[in-house]
Protein backbone atom coordinates (compact mmCIF):
# COMPACT_ATOMS: atom_id res chain seq x y z
CA UNK A 1 0.00 0.00 0.00
CA UNK A 2 1.27 3.49 -0.80
CA UNK A 3 0.33 6.99 0.24
CA UNK A 4 -2.38 9.12 -1.33
CA UNK A 5 -0.83 11.70 -3.67
CA UNK A 6 -2.38 14.66 -5.48
CA UNK A 7 -2.54 13.94 -9.24
CA UNK A 8 -1.75 17.60 -9.98
CA UNK A 9 1.74 17.11 -8.50
CA UNK A 10 2.38 13.68 -9.99
CA UNK A 11 4.41 14.79 -13.01
CA UNK A 12 6.56 17.65 -11.77
CA UNK A 13 6.21 17.55 -7.98
CA UNK A 14 5.09 21.18 -7.78
CA UNK A 15 2.34 23.47 -9.02
CA UNK A 16 1.88 27.23 -9.21
CA UNK A 17 -1.53 28.64 -8.23
CA UNK A 18 -3.22 31.89 -9.23
CA UNK A 19 -1.63 34.87 -7.48
CA UNK A 20 -3.44 36.20 -4.45
CA UNK A 21 -4.15 39.94 -4.14
CA UNK A 22 -1.74 40.30 -1.24
CA UNK A 23 -2.17 44.07 -1.16
CA UNK A 24 -5.71 43.55 0.13
CA UNK A 25 -4.47 41.71 3.24
CA UNK A 26 -3.13 43.38 6.40
CA UNK A 27 0.58 42.87 7.14
CA UNK A 28 -0.15 40.60 10.10
CA UNK A 29 3.23 38.88 9.90
CA UNK A 30 4.82 42.03 11.34
CA UNK A 31 2.83 41.59 14.57
CA UNK A 32 3.81 37.97 15.24
CA UNK A 33 6.36 36.67 17.74
CA UNK A 34 9.37 35.04 16.02
CA UNK A 35 11.65 32.37 17.41
CA UNK A 36 15.17 31.59 16.18
CA UNK A 37 15.09 28.49 13.98
CA UNK A 38 17.82 27.80 11.46
CA UNK A 39 16.64 26.69 8.04
CA UNK A 40 17.87 27.63 4.58
CA UNK A 41 19.76 30.82 5.37
CA UNK A 42 19.51 33.39 8.14
CA UNK A 43 15.94 32.79 9.25
CA UNK A 44 13.44 33.18 12.04
CA UNK A 45 10.01 31.60 12.23
CA UNK A 46 6.67 32.62 13.71
CA UNK A 47 4.75 29.38 14.39
CA UNK A 48 0.98 29.49 13.88
CA UNK A 49 0.60 25.80 14.70
CA UNK A 50 2.78 23.38 16.63
CA UNK A 51 2.68 19.92 18.16
CA UNK A 52 0.79 21.07 21.26
CA UNK A 53 -0.14 24.71 20.70
CA UNK A 54 3.05 26.11 22.25
CA UNK A 55 5.15 28.53 20.15
CA UNK A 56 7.49 25.77 18.99
CA UNK A 57 8.94 24.98 15.53
CA UNK A 58 10.22 21.48 16.22
CA UNK A 59 9.12 18.50 14.14
CA UNK A 60 6.13 16.65 15.57
CA UNK A 61 8.19 13.43 15.63
CA UNK A 62 10.55 14.97 18.19
CA UNK A 63 7.78 15.06 20.82
CA UNK A 64 6.14 12.39 22.97
CA UNK A 65 4.26 10.59 21.61
CA UNK A 66 5.80 11.28 18.19
CA UNK A 67 3.57 11.82 15.16
CA UNK A 68 3.84 12.87 11.55
CA UNK A 69 3.41 16.41 10.22
CA UNK A 70 -0.38 16.45 10.58
CA UNK A 71 -2.99 17.74 13.06
CA UNK A 72 -1.14 20.89 14.06
CA UNK A 73 -2.53 22.67 17.11
CA UNK A 74 -3.09 26.41 16.62
CA UNK A 75 -0.95 28.69 18.80
CA UNK A 76 -3.61 30.97 20.29
CA UNK A 77 -1.26 33.84 21.14
CA UNK A 78 -0.24 33.96 17.47
CA UNK A 79 -3.52 33.25 15.72
CA UNK A 80 -5.20 36.08 17.63
CA UNK A 81 -2.79 38.43 15.88
CA UNK A 82 -3.08 36.90 12.41
CA UNK A 83 -6.65 35.78 11.56
CA UNK A 84 -6.11 36.46 7.86
CA UNK A 85 -3.02 34.25 7.73
CA UNK A 86 -4.90 31.52 9.58
CA UNK A 87 -7.72 31.76 7.05
CA UNK A 88 -5.28 31.44 4.19
CA UNK A 89 -3.61 28.42 5.77
CA UNK A 90 -6.98 26.73 6.19
CA UNK A 91 -8.47 27.68 2.83
CA UNK A 92 -7.34 24.47 1.15
CA UNK A 93 -9.68 22.51 3.41
CA UNK A 94 -6.93 19.94 3.94
CA UNK A 95 -5.45 18.81 7.24
CA UNK A 96 -2.89 21.36 8.49
CA UNK A 97 0.31 20.17 10.12
CA UNK A 98 3.06 22.65 10.81
CA UNK A 99 2.23 26.20 9.77
CA UNK A 100 4.49 29.16 10.26
CA UNK A 101 5.70 32.42 8.77
CA UNK A 102 9.35 32.47 7.75
CA UNK A 103 11.53 35.57 7.82
CA UNK A 104 14.54 35.28 5.50
CA UNK A 105 17.38 37.79 5.29
CA UNK A 106 18.93 38.67 1.90
CA UNK A 107 21.43 36.13 0.59
CA UNK A 108 23.31 35.09 -2.54
CA UNK A 109 22.65 32.40 -5.13
CA UNK A 110 25.64 30.47 -3.78
CA UNK A 111 24.17 30.72 -0.25
CA UNK A 112 20.86 29.35 -1.48
CA UNK A 113 22.48 26.46 -3.33
CA UNK A 114 24.51 25.55 -0.25
CA UNK A 115 21.37 25.66 1.90
CA UNK A 116 19.29 23.40 -0.34
CA UNK A 117 17.49 20.84 1.83
CA UNK A 118 14.74 18.26 1.72
CA UNK A 119 11.92 18.18 4.26
CA UNK A 120 10.98 15.15 6.33
CA UNK A 121 7.25 15.88 6.51
CA UNK A 122 6.23 12.25 6.07
CA UNK A 123 8.23 10.67 8.83
CA UNK A 124 5.89 8.22 10.65
CA UNK A 125 3.19 8.81 8.00
CA UNK A 126 1.18 5.54 7.75
CA UNK A 127 0.68 3.88 4.36
CA UNK A 128 -2.72 4.50 2.87
CA UNK A 129 -2.96 8.05 4.23
CA UNK A 130 -2.35 11.39 2.52
CA UNK A 131 1.16 12.46 1.58
CA UNK A 132 2.19 15.74 3.24
CA UNK A 133 3.19 18.59 0.90
CA UNK A 134 3.97 22.25 1.51
CA UNK A 135 2.22 25.45 0.44
CA UNK A 136 4.49 28.49 0.02
CA UNK A 137 2.67 31.85 -0.06
CA UNK A 138 4.88 34.88 -0.52
CA UNK A 139 3.73 37.75 1.69
CA UNK A 140 6.23 40.45 0.75
CA UNK A 141 6.85 41.63 -2.80
CA UNK A 142 10.11 39.98 -3.86
CA UNK A 143 9.84 39.68 -7.66
CA UNK A 144 13.60 39.30 -8.10
CA UNK A 145 13.87 36.53 -5.50
CA UNK A 146 13.60 32.90 -6.55
CA UNK A 147 12.31 29.68 -5.04
CA UNK A 148 14.88 27.11 -6.15
CA UNK A 149 13.87 23.46 -6.56
CA UNK A 150 16.29 20.68 -7.44
CA UNK A 151 15.54 16.98 -7.74
CA UNK A 152 19.30 16.30 -7.49
CA UNK A 153 21.10 18.47 -4.98
CA UNK A 154 24.32 18.55 -7.00
CA UNK A 155 22.88 18.79 -10.51
CA UNK A 156 21.86 22.28 -11.68
CA UNK A 157 20.30 20.71 -14.77
CA UNK A 158 17.47 19.53 -12.49
CA UNK A 159 16.89 23.05 -11.14
CA UNK A 160 13.63 24.98 -11.43
CA UNK A 161 13.57 28.67 -10.42
CA UNK A 162 10.26 30.36 -9.60
CA UNK A 163 9.83 34.11 -8.96
CA UNK A 164 8.31 35.34 -5.70
CA UNK A 165 6.24 38.50 -6.15
CA UNK A 166 3.68 39.35 -3.49
CA UNK A 167 0.83 36.86 -3.46
CA UNK A 168 2.67 34.16 -5.42
CA UNK A 169 1.57 30.69 -4.35
CA UNK A 170 3.41 27.43 -4.94
CA UNK A 171 2.60 23.94 -3.63
CA UNK A 172 5.61 21.62 -3.52
CA UNK A 173 6.40 18.05 -2.58
CA UNK A 174 9.34 19.19 -0.47
CA UNK A 175 10.33 15.65 0.36
CA UNK A 176 10.97 15.11 -3.34
CA UNK A 177 12.81 18.38 -3.97
CA UNK A 178 15.88 19.97 -2.52
CA UNK A 179 14.74 23.56 -2.06
CA UNK A 180 15.75 26.98 -0.80
CA UNK A 181 15.15 30.64 -1.63
CA UNK A 182 17.58 33.07 -3.19
CA UNK A 183 16.37 36.35 -1.71
CA UNK A 184 17.69 39.30 -3.71
CA UNK A 185 15.81 41.99 -1.78
CA UNK A 186 17.24 44.63 0.53
CA UNK A 187 14.82 43.86 3.39
CA UNK A 188 13.64 40.54 4.89
CA UNK A 189 11.36 38.27 2.89
CA UNK A 190 8.27 36.88 4.60
CA UNK A 191 6.25 33.86 3.50
CA UNK A 192 3.53 31.64 4.92
CA UNK A 193 4.49 27.96 4.85
CA UNK A 194 1.80 25.34 5.52
CA UNK A 195 1.98 21.55 5.61
CA UNK A 196 -1.11 20.09 3.92
CA UNK A 197 -2.23 16.49 3.66
CA UNK A 198 -2.94 15.29 0.13
CA UNK A 199 -6.46 14.07 -0.57
CA UNK A 200 -9.72 15.15 -2.19
CA UNK A 201 -9.86 18.43 -0.27
CA UNK A 202 -6.43 19.54 -1.47
CA UNK A 203 -7.19 18.30 -5.00
CA UNK A 204 -10.32 20.44 -5.11
CA UNK A 205 -8.40 23.48 -3.88
CA UNK A 206 -5.67 23.05 -6.48
CA UNK A 207 -8.26 22.75 -9.24
CA UNK A 208 -10.16 25.83 -8.02
CA UNK A 209 -6.94 27.87 -7.97
CA UNK A 210 -5.94 26.72 -11.47
CA UNK A 211 -2.83 24.84 -10.37
CA UNK A 212 -0.37 24.47 -13.22
CA UNK A 213 3.04 22.90 -13.61
CA UNK A 214 3.78 24.14 -17.13
CA UNK A 215 5.65 27.22 -15.93
CA UNK A 216 8.98 28.46 -17.26
CA UNK A 217 11.99 28.43 -15.02
CA UNK A 218 13.69 31.83 -14.68
CA UNK A 219 16.93 31.72 -16.71
CA UNK A 220 20.31 32.44 -15.10
CA UNK A 221 23.73 33.19 -16.51
CA UNK A 222 25.54 29.82 -16.89
CA UNK A 223 28.69 31.39 -15.46
CA UNK A 224 26.81 32.34 -12.28
CA UNK A 225 25.53 28.77 -11.95
CA UNK A 226 29.00 27.31 -12.50
CA UNK A 227 30.57 29.64 -9.91
CA UNK A 228 27.86 28.73 -7.37
CA UNK A 229 28.45 25.03 -7.98
CA UNK A 230 32.13 25.47 -7.25
CA UNK A 231 31.33 27.38 -4.07
CA UNK A 232 28.85 24.67 -3.07
CA UNK A 233 31.54 22.01 -3.43
CA UNK A 234 34.08 24.10 -1.56
CA UNK A 235 31.76 24.74 1.40
CA UNK A 236 30.64 21.12 1.64
CA UNK A 237 34.22 19.89 1.55
CA UNK A 238 35.23 22.43 4.20
CA UNK A 239 32.38 21.23 6.41
CA UNK A 240 33.15 17.57 5.77
CA UNK A 241 36.80 18.01 6.76
CA UNK A 242 35.86 19.93 9.92
CA UNK A 243 33.59 17.11 11.06
CA UNK A 244 36.14 14.49 10.00
CA UNK A 245 38.64 16.13 12.36
CA UNK A 246 36.14 15.48 15.15
CA UNK A 247 35.80 11.82 14.17
CA UNK A 248 32.48 12.17 12.36
CA UNK A 249 31.80 11.12 8.78
CA UNK A 250 29.45 13.22 6.64
CA UNK A 251 27.92 12.58 3.25
CA UNK A 252 29.22 12.77 0.63
CA UNK A 253 32.30 10.89 1.77
CA UNK A 254 34.11 11.47 -1.52
CA UNK A 255 35.92 14.83 -1.75
CA UNK A 256 34.15 17.45 -3.88
CA UNK A 257 36.97 19.99 -3.77
CA UNK A 258 40.74 19.69 -4.16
Amino acid sequence: MSHIHSPALAKTGFVVLDRHDQASDPEEWLDLAYVPWRSSGVTRFAPLTSYSGEPDCNGFWNHTPPRTDKDGVWVESQTALAPTLVRRAREAGANVGRCRVVELQPNTYADAIYNLHQDDNNRLNPDGTGWVVRGFYNLTDDPDSLLILREDRFDPATEVRLPLPAGSRVVVDTQRFWHAVWHRGATPRYALITSWTSGPELDAHLAAEHARADVESVPLDPALIADAQQELHRRIEERRRAFEALGEVLEPTEPLWP
